[in-house]
């Protein structure tokens, strides 16, 4: 008989409706029942494409044994962390106190009124290894919490204290100078020069690290930052952690050489990545960046795009019950599905092996299948076969082909169909760029259709925005906030439509009024109103993603400059201050944070084109303004008529900025000090090399 998961709209609580433990969703019926039956509370945190959630799901979970004692000692709460990322980044942090790292599936005993005494990750059915099991582990809290409370109240009492004083721990300042500087010489100690990426393994992309080293080569010239950032851009494409058959990445490499991947895909990856290449070409206008953002919306589009607008969630590393095996490829089956020159084209392009390269998880033993890779460039590749490079891409693409329609036939893996207002922000934002710097049109239109079906659907009755919605529909934290705020100013920066400008704006101010911490300056993750928990969390911190205030800073400071307001241009560095002491313990560690700082420190460029968008020439002089990789620069088009009164309004220091004798104009400003304006393109351009001298390119 199903629990009482069954009717959740989350697809992770869902897949433990029919367990045998008792489960109950976070609320207060279930801490209710806690106190009414004087149990302690067996807390699961996870998500629904979790490879070690499952494999503690079917060994503990679906065990009838485990079940029953679960039952008996606990009243047990399942937690799906995408739709309540407070209450797991609450608790991630009670479980970093208690054990010095952190993970999921997240373990958490606690108190009926929701203090931790014990907190855990995975946890085997058995003990061993030194590791006590579910079956040792139940019984034993079950006979404390009888015979002696007192000393798990204790400890309760004193995670709380701590967490209260890391909470609360002075963090505002005066910023030192240098510390992009630091951020960049700890990135470079780290950088591994044999294979790319940074440290040992496992390597997580983190590509607003490498968006920093772009911004900072820009802004200093150090070609080696480019270098890091390009190095290992093409690694990443290469290697096993993208999909070269059906395109994406997976979530992170398991060794140094970006060959095995953990399989599981997030749509917050795809979109971090989809940002950072476009951005690299940008820099560099090598194409094979260009090609993986325009791969990686393709795949987004076709794969994760609800019928109705905006992107689902993720897609699961298991399928048929392992990990990885829908992604994998024996020699026999490429023999088997192309013609003999395109298999052993295929086979020495992609290191297929008859042994294979992928090893079972339980034995460490080859298993024949193969994670395809490029060991080399594509150019060098066709080198070697004998092919020109146009050949070799033509005749690659048509085994892809041919193995992708192939794989369409096997099981696929869980697709988690969740609509997240913070996750297709920023799925928004990053097509909304592909579409603007790669004229990629259906990207950009699935960007519209993403952000106006957050605006449209995930709001409250009262009209406060929502990070989730269905059975349980979930107030809007920071990051729902600021990353769709960013979406819009990627949506204006694309379309120059005042309306893209306006809710950026109005989205801006929603988030100072629900969010501002007025005592300490920066963003709470959670609203005012929010339901309380045992801390209001302040992260400034760029984890997997860019944390909230990061991404909220730097819209701060775009809108700053886009609308001349000083007040906005206040908060950003209201934001910097509140951060600076995390700032200066681990510059590296708060790198988008530090892109923003940068950019909010200038020199400023802004752009105001005075003249009809139709207009060819008002289009020649976009061209010229777009023409270079300016990461600090903004651009503002003044239309004809009742649009260029709404961008007025909203840019009162553009009141002057007008065409010139019927034609279009351009007027370049650095901190707000405009030269005189021209009509002519190649002028524009000059200006601006003027302004921000261009910088030599990468050396590897």
């Amino acid at each position: 008989m199903p629990n009482r998961l069954a009717g959740s709209s989350s697809p992770y609580l869902r897949q433990h409706a029919d367990n045998p433990v008792d489960w109950q969703p976070w609320g207060d019926a279930a801490f209710a029942r806690a106190r009414a039956e004087d149990r302690p509370i067996f807390l699961s945190i996870g998500y629904a494409t979790c490879h070690w959630c499952h494999v503690m799901a079917h060994e503990s979970f679906e065990d009838p044994a485990v079940a029953a004692l679960m039952n008996d000692a606990f009243v047990n709460i399942k937690v799906d962390r995408e739709e309540r990322p407070d209450v797991d980044q609450v608790y991630m942090t009670v479980c970093q106190l208690l054990t010095g790292s952190g993970g999921w599936p997240l373990t958490i005993l606690m108190t009926p009124d929701r203090r931790p005494f014990f907190a855990a990750t995975y946890i085997p059915r058995d003990s061993r290894h030194g590791r006590a099991g579910m079956l040792e582990l139940v019984p034993r809290v079950q006979e404390l919490w009888r015979t002696d409370r007192a000393t798990l109240l204790d400890s309760a009492h004193q995670v709380v204290s701590h967490l209260e004083a890391v909470a609360g721990r002075p963090r505002a300042g005066a910023l030192p100078a240098g510390l992009a500087e630091r951020a960049f010489h700890q990135l470079a100690a780290s950088f591994d020069a044999a294979h790319a990426g940074f440290g040992d393994r496992p390597k997580f992309p983190s590509p607003h690290n490498l968006m920093f080293l772009l911004q900072h080569w820009s802004r200093t010239g150090a070609t080696e930052a480019l270098d890091m950032a390009t190095a290992t851009l093409r690694a990443m494409r290469r290697g096993g952690i993208w999909d070269h058959v059906g395109y994406g990445f997976h979530r992170y490499s398991t060794d140094r050489q970006w060959l095995v991947p953990h399989f599981e895909k997030m749509l917050y990856d795809q979109a971090m990545h989809a940002l950072v290449y476009t951005e690299a070409f940008q820099a560099t206008g090598e194409e094979e960046f260009a090609r993986t953002a325009r791969e990686i919306a393709a795949y987004v589009m076709r794969d994760m795009e609800a019928a109705d607008g905006g992107f689902h969630s993720a897609e699961d590393a298991d399928s048929e019950g392992e990990e990885g095996v829908f992604y994998l490829w024996t020699e026999g089956e490429i023999r088997s599905l192309l013609d003999a020159p395109l298999a052993e084209l295929a086979i020495a392009a992609w290191g297929v092996t008859r042994d294979g390269n992928y090893h079972d998880e339980s034995t460490g033993r080859r298993t024949g299948a193969n994670i395809l890779h490029l060991r080399e460039s594509a150019r060098d590749a066709a080198a070697h076969l004998g092919l020109d490079p146009a050949g070799f891409d033509e005749r690659l693409e048509s085994a892809r082909a041919a193995l992708f329609a192939v794989r369409g036939r096997r099981e696929r893996p869980l697709r988690d169909d969740k609509v997240l207002a913070d996750w297709n922000g920023l799925m928004a934002a990053a097509l909304a760029r592909v579409g603007r710097v790669l004229g990629e049109r259906p990207a950009l239109d699935a960007a519209r259709r993403a952000a106006e079906r957050v605006h449209r659907t995930l709001r409250s009755p009262g009209g406060a925005l929502l990070h989730h919605a269905g059975a349980e529909a979930v107030p809007g934290f920071l990051d729902d906030h600021a990353f769709l705020t960013w979406a819009w100013l990627e949506l204006y920066d694309a379309t120059l439509e005042p309306e893209c400008l306006a809710r950026a704006l109005d989205l801006q101010q929603e988030t100072l009024d629900r969010f501002w911490d007025t005592t300490g300056g920066g963003f709470f993750f959670t609203a005012h109103d929010s339901e309380p928990l045992l801390v209001r969390d302040k992260e400034f911190h760029d984890g997997a993603i860019p944390s909230g205030n990061s991404v909220a800073m730097t819209n701060l400071v775009r809108l700053a400059r886009l609308t001349g307001r000083a007040d906005l241009a206040a908060r950003a560095e209201a934001v910097a201050a509140a951060a600076a002491r995390d700032l200066q313990a681990a510059p590296a560690a708060h790198c988008h944070l530090l892109a923003a700082v940068q950019m909010a420190a200038g020199p400023s460029l802004e752009i105001v084109i005075a003249g009809d968008a139709a207009d060819p020439a008002t289009q020649r002089l976009l061209a010229a303004a777009r023409s270079r990789y300016l990461p600090a620069a903004v651009l503002l088009l003044i239309p004809e008529g009742e649009p260029g009164r709404t961008v007025r309004a909203l840019a009162p220091f553009t009141e002057r900025h007008e065409s010139i004798g019927g034609r279009p104009a351009a007027y370049l400003c650095r901190d707000f000090a405009c030269r005189l304006p021209t009509t002519d393109p190649e002028e524009l351009r000059r200006l601006i090399d003027e302004a921000a001298p261009p910088r030599p390119t990468a050396t590897g």
